[in-house]
Protein backbone atom coordinates (compact mmCIF):
# COMPACT_ATOMS: atom_id res chain seq x y z
CA UNK A 1 0.00 0.00 0.00
CA UNK A 2 1.54 3.38 -0.83
CA UNK A 3 1.35 6.04 1.52
CA UNK A 4 2.46 9.44 2.38
CA UNK A 5 2.44 10.53 5.86
CA UNK A 6 3.41 14.21 6.63
CA UNK A 7 4.56 15.47 10.19
CA UNK A 8 5.36 18.59 11.91
CA UNK A 9 2.47 20.84 11.65
CA UNK A 10 1.71 22.28 15.08
CA UNK A 11 1.15 25.95 16.74
CA UNK A 12 3.72 28.27 15.98
CA UNK A 13 4.08 31.97 16.64
CA UNK A 14 3.94 34.44 13.22
CA UNK A 15 7.81 35.01 12.69
CA UNK A 16 8.38 31.56 13.76
CA UNK A 17 9.69 28.16 11.79
CA UNK A 18 8.72 24.77 11.07
CA UNK A 19 9.83 21.98 9.14
CA UNK A 20 7.60 19.58 7.89
CA UNK A 21 8.41 16.34 6.82
CA UNK A 22 6.92 13.61 4.72
CA UNK A 23 7.99 10.14 4.57
CA UNK A 24 6.88 7.55 1.51
CA UNK A 25 6.07 4.16 1.97
CA UNK A 26 5.11 1.06 -0.63
CA UNK A 27 7.62 2.28 -3.45
CA UNK A 28 10.23 4.44 -4.44
CA UNK A 29 9.08 8.59 -5.14
CA UNK A 30 13.25 9.09 -6.10
CA UNK A 31 11.78 8.97 -10.36
CA UNK A 32 8.45 11.64 -8.85
CA UNK A 33 8.86 15.39 -8.59
CA UNK A 34 7.34 16.10 -5.42
CA UNK A 35 5.59 18.89 -3.95
CA UNK A 36 3.48 20.44 -1.05
CA UNK A 37 0.13 22.05 -1.36
CA UNK A 38 -2.02 24.30 1.31
CA UNK A 39 -5.70 24.25 2.34
CA UNK A 40 -6.99 26.73 4.60
CA UNK A 41 -10.74 26.49 5.45
CA UNK A 42 -13.28 27.84 3.25
CA UNK A 43 -10.20 28.23 0.41
CA UNK A 44 -9.04 25.64 -2.65
CA UNK A 45 -5.86 23.64 -1.81
CA UNK A 46 -3.37 25.79 -3.60
CA UNK A 47 0.43 25.09 -4.52
CA UNK A 48 3.24 26.09 -2.24
CA UNK A 49 6.30 24.24 -3.78
CA UNK A 50 7.47 21.63 -5.84
CA UNK A 51 10.71 19.47 -6.88
CA UNK A 52 11.82 17.69 -9.33
CA UNK A 53 13.18 13.85 -9.19
CA UNK A 54 16.31 14.72 -8.53
CA UNK A 55 16.32 18.09 -6.91
CA UNK A 56 17.86 20.45 -9.76
CA UNK A 57 14.40 22.01 -10.52
CA UNK A 58 12.59 23.92 -7.78
CA UNK A 59 9.35 26.05 -7.78
CA UNK A 60 7.67 27.84 -5.23
CA UNK A 61 4.16 29.94 -5.09
CA UNK A 62 5.01 33.46 -4.95
CA UNK A 63 3.25 34.31 -1.24
CA UNK A 64 6.21 31.32 -0.18
CA UNK A 65 9.16 31.99 -2.41
CA UNK A 66 11.99 33.59 0.21
CA UNK A 67 10.84 32.15 3.13
CA UNK A 68 10.10 28.02 2.75
CA UNK A 69 12.85 25.80 1.21
CA UNK A 70 11.88 22.28 -0.29
CA UNK A 71 14.36 19.57 -0.01
CA UNK A 72 14.17 15.72 -0.81
CA UNK A 73 16.70 13.08 0.20
CA UNK A 74 15.61 9.96 -2.36
CA UNK A 75 17.80 7.18 -0.71
CA UNK A 76 15.45 7.67 2.60
CA UNK A 77 12.15 8.13 0.17
CA UNK A 78 11.42 11.81 2.34
CA UNK A 79 10.66 15.46 1.25
CA UNK A 80 10.70 18.31 3.55
CA UNK A 81 9.51 21.66 3.70
CA UNK A 82 11.54 24.47 5.82
CA UNK A 83 9.27 26.84 6.64
CA UNK A 84 10.39 30.04 8.13
CA UNK A 85 9.50 34.14 8.91
CA UNK A 86 5.71 32.35 9.02
CA UNK A 87 2.65 34.27 8.80
CA UNK A 88 -0.76 34.03 10.03
CA UNK A 89 -1.78 33.55 6.81
CA UNK A 90 0.25 30.16 6.41
CA UNK A 91 -2.20 28.76 8.63
CA UNK A 92 -3.78 25.74 6.46
CA UNK A 93 -3.44 21.95 6.09
CA UNK A 94 -0.34 20.85 4.44
CA UNK A 95 -0.44 18.01 2.13
CA UNK A 96 2.72 16.23 0.80
CA UNK A 97 2.07 15.03 -3.19
CA UNK A 98 3.61 12.76 -5.73
CA UNK A 99 3.62 14.10 -9.32
CA UNK A 100 3.02 11.63 -12.00
CA UNK A 101 6.15 12.46 -13.38
CA UNK A 102 10.10 12.52 -13.04
CA UNK A 103 10.13 16.61 -14.45
CA UNK A 104 7.53 18.94 -13.71
CA UNK A 105 8.44 21.69 -15.80
CA UNK A 106 4.28 23.22 -16.10
CA UNK A 107 2.80 21.18 -14.44
CA UNK A 108 4.21 21.65 -11.31
CA UNK A 109 1.47 23.81 -9.66
CA UNK A 110 -1.62 21.42 -10.54
CA UNK A 111 -3.33 19.33 -8.48
CA UNK A 112 -4.71 17.23 -11.02
CA UNK A 113 -0.88 16.48 -12.00
CA UNK A 114 -0.03 14.84 -8.80
CA UNK A 115 -1.47 10.81 -8.20
CA UNK A 116 -0.45 10.04 -4.54
CA UNK A 117 -1.42 12.47 -1.84
CA UNK A 118 -0.95 12.24 2.38
CA UNK A 119 -3.57 13.27 4.83
CA UNK A 120 -2.62 16.36 5.85
CA UNK A 121 -0.67 18.04 8.82
CA UNK A 122 -2.08 21.20 10.25
CA UNK A 123 -0.09 24.36 10.79
CA UNK A 124 -1.20 27.30 12.63
CA UNK A 125 0.52 30.55 13.16
CA UNK A 126 -0.90 33.06 15.76
CA UNK A 127 -0.48 36.74 15.35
Amino acid sequence: QVQLVESGGRLVQAGGSLRLSCAASGRTFSSNGMGWFRQAPGKEREFVAAISWSGDMIYYADSVKGRFTISRDNAKNTVSLQMSSLKPEDTAVYYCAAHRLAYISGTYYSPLQYTYWGQGTQVTVSS
